[in-house]
């Protein structure tokens, strides 16, 4: 071969590689998100995030038909130990992470935002004055903190109804009962007062089934989402927070779209106002991490239809540079 032809080859093959190297510079990035994805994201944990994730579970299947995107309820506590576990992909947890639990690998993306919110039943003694007053604070914390407040007729200074005041709380590890903790001024779920029910829905029927019940509800489950109102045989409980012995505008719960009014507003406290988390056992990598990329970008536009209320952009776009 001749030294004339072997430097013609040798210039082709230059001129090529630098095409290349333009093409990859200058060219769109591929990504996972790109192409046909396929395996499965397993998520449990939090009652609180199961509604929202069912439903980014189904829409991202939509795009990926060879994904499977599996979800399991059963408290915020077993969403942590599964997922440091390496029984699942994503744990859902409605609390803040402890730095022992970031020790262990716990890797936290904030995902969406919503809030925790007391009930009692419909047919409450004093359910009219409660609604007209709204209820505070320090009269939540001597009901489910300190037990000081007993009955429904001093929940109003109305001390001739002497109906004993039946407590209801979480039995499972729960975000909310952690959450509603913070919120009266203590630190655990294990500083609450009441009668120990399993999950959010387990929560919501005791309080139904009893008129001098009193209970703590993450709001996707106290209102229908059809209509916004609350759910039947409930009341959320509106909050003096105040304290001016009057339910204001900003104050009142009675409706889905009011609460979350309320919480964007700033008027609605924070907490019981928390953001929720996807956690993983580590960076995640693969189809989780593109699950969770579509979840903080195209995912967001169905936090309303559910009932969940979408973070910042400046969140989103720091939740994003995670992955």
């Amino acid at each position: 071969m001749s030294t004339r032809l072997i430097a013609g080859i040798l210039i082709v093959i230059v001129l090529l590689l630098g095409t290349l190297l333009v093409a990859r510079q200058s060219g769109p990035e591929v990504t996972l998100s790109s192409r046909d994805l396929n395996g499965t994201v397993a998520l449990s944990g939090a009652f609180a995030l199961y509604p929202m994730s069912v439903r980014w579970g189904e829409e991202f299947q939509k795009l990926h038909p060879d994904v499977k995107v599996e979800v399991s309820a059963g408290g915020a506590g077993k969403g942590m130990a599964d997922v440091l576990g390496g029984l699942v992909d994503i744990g859902m947890v409605s609390r803040g992470i402890d730095k022992s639990e970031i020790d262990k690998g716990a890797y936290p993306i904030s995902v969406t935002k919503d809030a925790v919110v007391g009930t009692i039943n419909s047919k409450n003694p004093v359910l009219k004055q409660i609604r007209a007053r709204g209820i505070t604070r320090d009269t939540l914390k001597a009901i489910f903190i300190n037990g000081s407040i007993k009955t429904w007729g001093d929940v109003v200074g109305w001390h001739n109804i002497t109906d004993a005041i039946h407590v209801y709380t979480r039995s499972d590890a729960a975000g909310a009962s952690d959450t509603w903790a913070q919120y009266l001024g203590a630190k655990k779920q294990d500083n609450l007062k009441g009668i120990g029910v399993y999950g959010d829905p387990g929560l919501v029927a005791a309080v139904q089934k009893d008129p001098l019940g009193i209970g703590y509800n993450n709001y996707i489950y106290a209102f229908d989402n059809d209509t916004g109102k609350n759910v039947s045989g409930i009341v959320v409980l509106p909050f003096d927070v105040n304290g001016n012995g009057v339910v204001d505008p900003g104050e009142d719960l009675s409706t889905k779209e009011k609460t979350i009014s309320s919480i964007q507003r700033g008027v609605f406290p924070s907490p019981p106002a928390r953001v929720e988390y996807f956690v993983t056992k580590g960076e995640p990598t693969g189809v989780t991490a593109e699950f969770i990329r579509w979840v903080l970008t195209d995912g967001q536009k169905f936090d309303s239809e559910v009932g969940y209320i979408e973070l910042p952009k400046a969140d989103l776009d720091a939740e994003l540079k995670k992955l």
